[in-house]
């Protein structure tokens, strides 16, 4: 086992676990859509990963705020909003269509209205919440290693933003696509994206990508790829990318997924994983602020960011 202990993700192993959590995340994720302020490249929406699973954040409701989590420890939903008011209900196998109605009582005894609609998004079939009774898989241990996972991601991930002095991402996590994520911009504009992408808006995506964009996440497969990967792309792609000298020497471009592969299972398995990783994150920056001659001066990192770390960091070891 190497030093870090990062946990098995067997994409066939927890697959019906998977996509049932996903319309989980997906039905209490909507709920930033119709509340909070529409963001730049849709972060108003995305989860971000805590101590014990994922939130949502403080979600702004005119007077008051609403926080909802999902603890992967004690496997529960808990809702909870500035003036004190709480709800829970437990994590278990049940339906999506079980859970959604949950999810409604929920709103009613913390009272939200607007919810506006039951469908999930990103998924290769359209059944409503509401009426989805083909999913009802909760393996307790297999969301808790995913979230096990997530945590050593994110910890890195957050490492690797913080080299940057350009604008970029949160280390946040799509319920959508259900991919963690961390995106660097160049600051320039970009040509308008074709906005083509399955099961997803045109607008959505032509303003996801209005920017320049060097982007790196996790993501745990499909059917069609059943494997757990970390990945890298640039948007527009520069000539020549899909050859860069992108490290480790398993990583590889994948034509049919547009973009830079690293499984997670070599990093799992990788003497050092947070080295590993970061060694993808680097050369993956690298290739494509070089190839897309970005302003590599002006996004360099601060030196008074590195005063300061090296000042204090010391003190979190």
């Amino acid at each position: 086992m190497n030093k870090n202990h990062w946990p098995e993700l067997k994409y066939l192993e927890w697959k019906d676990t998977y996509h049932t959590l996903h319309r989980y995340l997906q039905i209490v994720g909507k709920l930033r859509i119709y509340k909070a302020p529409w963001i730049n490249h849709s972060w108003h929406a995305t989860y971000y990963v805590t101590s014990r699973g994922l939130t949502t954040s403080a979600i702004p409701l005119n007077d008051r705020n609403l926080t909802v989590y999902f603890d992967f420890i004690d496997h529960q939903v808990k809702f909870e909003d500035s003036l004190g008011n709480t709800h829970s209900f437990n994590l278990q196998e049940e339906t999506v269509a079980d859970f959604y109605q949950k999810f409604m009582d929920a709103l009613k005894i913390m009272q939200i209205t607007g919810y506006e609609n039951d469908y999930p998004v990103e998924c290769s079939d359209r059944v409503r919440f509401s009426e989805d009774t083909i999913r009802h898989t909760y393996n307790s241990t297999h969301v808790y290693n995913f979230f096990q996972a997530l945590v050593r991601i994110t910890n890195i991930f957050q490492k690797y933003r913080s080299e940057f002095s350009g604008k970029s991402s949160p280390v946040h996590f799509f319920w959508g696509s259900f991919d963690l994520a961390v995106t660097r911009f160049s600051g320039n504009s970009a040509p308008e994206h074709p906005g083509i992408a399955p099961y997803v808006s045109p607008e959505v995506m032509k303003e996801a990508y209005s920017h320049e964009v060097m982007s790196c996440g996790f993501w745990p497969g499909s059917d069609q790829y059943p494997h757990a990967i970390f990945y890298s792309y640039a948007y527009p792609t520069p000539d020549g990318f899909n050859e860069a000298n992108i490290k480790p020497d398993v990583a590889y471009f994948n034509k049919d997924l547009g973009e830079f592969v690293l499984h997670y299972d070599e990093v799992q398995n990788a003497e050092d994983p947070e080295v590993m990783l970061m060694n993808f994150l680097h050369s993956s920056f690298e290739a494509a602020s070089s190839l897309g001659r970005w302003d590599r001066k002006k996004l360099s990192d601060s030196p008074f960011r590195q005063t300061l770390s090296e000042k204090y960091q010391h003190q979190l070891q």
